[in-house]
């Protein structure tokens, strides 16, 4: 069912995947930073989560609905959209992504749940997941459902691991980062940009 060569391609398309800058490693950044390996972790935790959920739509079909109903894709784009918006504006306004603040720690739900809904509500994670899995599927190897939930799975497990080792040496930083406010500010000002340009760029993909 699963061709080693096959495989191993889709293990280094995933794992490039997942070292290309985006909101998912800003999160994990962001919390090893503030409050350390375990806050990272469960960043990442949340992030894989998020694309297991957007492998089980694709595997089951939710995701071609979703495609095929314009109305149903312009909510969840929207949703999505406005979620990273959000995320991007608070860090802009308050600063606070990126803290060594004892009062702005997070919570370590809170961190997992947002790791989570950065993956979720981003339309683009889940029309990448229903564009790049399928082409590692063949029929000709079996179910195609279990194929798609398996790579799902992987991609979520490469995810996990490589946000994690991210965030944890991230972590490595806090003290040097500590000394220097400025540095924490400009880091702060970045990653708020760049959530504002991913969710504005979500909020501009057109139905197909």
């Amino acid at each position: 069912m699963f061709p080693i060569q096959i495989w191993l391609a889709y293990t280094l398309a995933s794992v490039l995947i997942v070292l290309a800058p985006g909101p998912d490693i800003i999160l994990s950044i962001a919390r090893g930073l503030s409050q350390g390996r375990l806050a990272a972790t469960l960043s990442a935790l949340g992030a894989g989560t998020g694309i297991l959920v957007h492998s089980v739509a694709a595997a089951y079909g939710l995701a071609l609905i979703i495609q095929a109903s314009t109305i149903a894709f312009l909510a969840v784009k929207l949703i999505g959209a406005a979620y990273l918006v959000w995320l991007g504006a608070r860090a802009l306004l308050y600063r606070n992504l990126v803290t060594f603040a004892p009062t702005a720690r997070r919570p370590l739900h809170a961190i997992y749940l947002a790791g989570l809904m950065s993956n979720v509500l981003n339309p683009k994670i889940g029309l990448f997941v229903l564009a790049f899995i399928p082409q590692f599927v063949s029929a000709d190897r079996g179910p195609v459902t279990m194929q798609m939930m398996t790579y799902g799975a992987w991609l979520a497990v490469i995810a996990v691991v490589g946000l994690s080792l991210i965030g944890s040496f991230a972590s490595v930083l806090s003290g040097w980062l500590l000394r220097r406010p400025r540095m924490v500010a400009g880091i702060n000002i970045g990653a708020g940009i760049t959530f504002v340009a991913t969710g504005l760029s979500a909020a501009a993909i057109k139905h197909r």
